[in-house]
Order: C-alpha cells, then structure tokens, then sequence
C-alpha cells in the first residue's frame, strides 16, 4: 500500500499522469560543474584532449519506478579552433523512457589574453515511450480508457547551441540544449478518442564558476547553475567544492527548495577522474526514499603539456 501511495504521489507531483498533455524536462545532475557538454554544446574540445565522461544518477533510491539516468559524452579538439563531441542521455522515470543522441561542433575564438569564448551548436534525435500498462496498480490499471498513456518510439529532432567563455579560473556559459518544442500525440483506437501528448519545452541554461587560491595546495570552486522551463518552477543549484593537493574534492550543493547534497572527487590519476553525489530531498518526498546517488567517471586519453599543473575544474 505504501508503495502504490507514493507512486501515486510521485506521478501526480511530477506532472506524469494526465490524459491532456505534460512537459518533459531534461535532467539535472548535481555534478553539472564536470559535465557542461551534457547542456552546452559550446564545451566540446575544450580541455584540449579527448575526454570521456559517463554519469549514472539513481533518484530516490526505495521508491518504486524513480528516475534513473546514464549519461555519456566525448569530446575533442579537431583542430586549433574547432572541437567536436558526442552526447547520449537515457532517462527512465516511471511510466516513460526517452534517449537523446546529439552531435556538437564548436568554434573557439580569443577574446583576451587570458579568456576564450567558443560557440557551439548540436543537433540530434530524441525518442519517447510512454507505457501506461506498466503500473500494475488498481489506482491506473483499472480498464479506464482516460487513464492510459501510450506513446511508442516517437521520435523528434533536436537543435540546440550555446556560448561559453572560459580562463583557466572562470567560466561562464549560456545554452538552450533543443529550440524545438515538440509535440508527441498519441491517439488510441480503442481509448474512446483520448489522447495523450507529452510536450518537449525549452530548456535554458545558465552555468558559472570561478577558482580561488585559498593556499598553495588548497583550491575554493563555488559553481551555480540556472535551469528556466517555461512553465516550471525556476531552478537554481549553487555549490562550494574545496580541492586539496590538486587530487581530492570536497563539498557541498543546495538545489533551491529541493535537495541538499554532499559532494567528492578523486583525481585517480592524471587520466582519470572520480565523482560522487548524494542529494538528500528537503521536501515532503525526503520520508518516501533514501535519497538519490550520482557517479561521474572521466577519463582523458592523454596528458596537457602541463600535466596537473593548474587542473581545470570544469
């Protein structure tokens, strides 16, 4: 019974369960500082190496069909000015499933002595399943046509672009990962003509963070992030991560009326990068799960000529 009520909660929360339409947003990571090209594709080839990154985040951990996300991405320079990158995203949230597969390509240009700006565009596909035969409850699976949701591979294309500019202390970047908002309709022969439609707005980001040198071996990375959905709730997460001896990560995030997290990572070795989230719900929702666990690896192919020098933190 527990189980069935917070799903119930959960759907109607989230905007999940309607026979007339709800908007997909795109997922939010609370490692967003290690993983821009994931929203903004102006990020492509610039750490100057191949860079392979892969995310997984399990949300609400205890509470039945929660979110689930994989995240993976690669990039590089092709050339003095211009970088390009792959990025694959699978979402799994109850009822719906949904892929996105995006190409970008960015074009570097130098601004200052010390700043870069580069500009960045993507395009890709997206596909949709919306299964309502897959809650086995008497609360949805009671026969009622105007309770079924289903919507089968529907794809959409997707175009996106973003700036950001960036020293070796200081980004900031601006993106809208998809301009088109689509529409999935769905119209079942046998649902006495009711419909479904599960609508992709646009999504803007904004992101920033700086570095200070608190000491020689000691480093202060505040970050913040802006999500806005027409629509939906503004959301903000803002984070505070300390690295010591360029190899240890240390911090805390606070996503606005949402979540506290903690945070860590571990400079494996030159090549390799760990990260590892923990978001506590400071909501209602917090006495239903156990909170949400987010894994970051990266691995660059190869070293900068500066080896860990002066490591860029995002």
């Amino acid at each position: 019974m527990k189980k069935v009520f917070v799903t119930v909660i959960a759907l109607i929360a989230l905007g999940l369960y309607s026979n007339t339409s709800f908007a997909q947003q795109d997922a939010q990571y609370t490692q967003y500082m290690y993983n821009p090209l994931s929203v903004n594709p102006a990020y492509a080839g610039s750490r100057e190496v191949l860079s392979i990154g892969g995310l997984y985040r399990s949300q609400w951990v205890g509470l039945d069909g929660a979110p689930r996300t994989m995240n993976f991405n690669m990039h590089s320079p092709v050339g003095k000015k211009v970088g390009l990158g792959i990025n694959f995203t699978r979402d799994e949230i109850f009822i719906a499933d949904e892929s996105n597969l995006d190409v970008s390509f960015s074009y570097t240009l130098d601004v200052s002595a010390k700043g870069k700006l580069a500009l960045g565009v993507q395009g890709g596909a997206h596909l949709l399943n919306i299964d309502s035969n897959k809650l086995n409850t008497g609360a949805f699976n009671n026969g009622d046509p105007d309770t079924q949701i289903n919507i089968d591979n529907k794809f959409s294309p997707q175009i996106g672009a973003g700036g950001f500019y960036y020293t070796n202390k200081f980004y900031l970047g601006l993106s809208v990962p998809n301009f088109l908002q689509t529409e999935h309709f769905d119209e079942s022969s046998n649902s006495n003509n009711s419909s479904a439609t599960a609508e992709e707005r646009m999504n803007i980001y904004l992101m920033s963070g700086y570095t200070f040198d608190i000491s020689e071996n000691l480093l202060f990375k505040p970050a913040v992030l802006t999500k806005v959905v027409q629509g939906s709730p503004l959301q903000l997460d803002i984070s505070a991560n300390f690295l010591v001896h360029d190899r240890f990560t240390l911090g805390a995030a606070y996503r606005w009326s949402a979540a506290v997290s903690a945070l860590v990572g571990f400079q494996i070795s030159d090549q390799l990068m760990l990260g590892i989230a923990y978001d506590r719900e400071t909501t209602d929702l917090q006495q239903y799960n156990d909170g949400s666990y987010e894994f970051f690896l990266r691995f660059e192919l190869f070293n900068r000529t500066d080896g860990l020098k002066n490591p860029r933190f995002f």
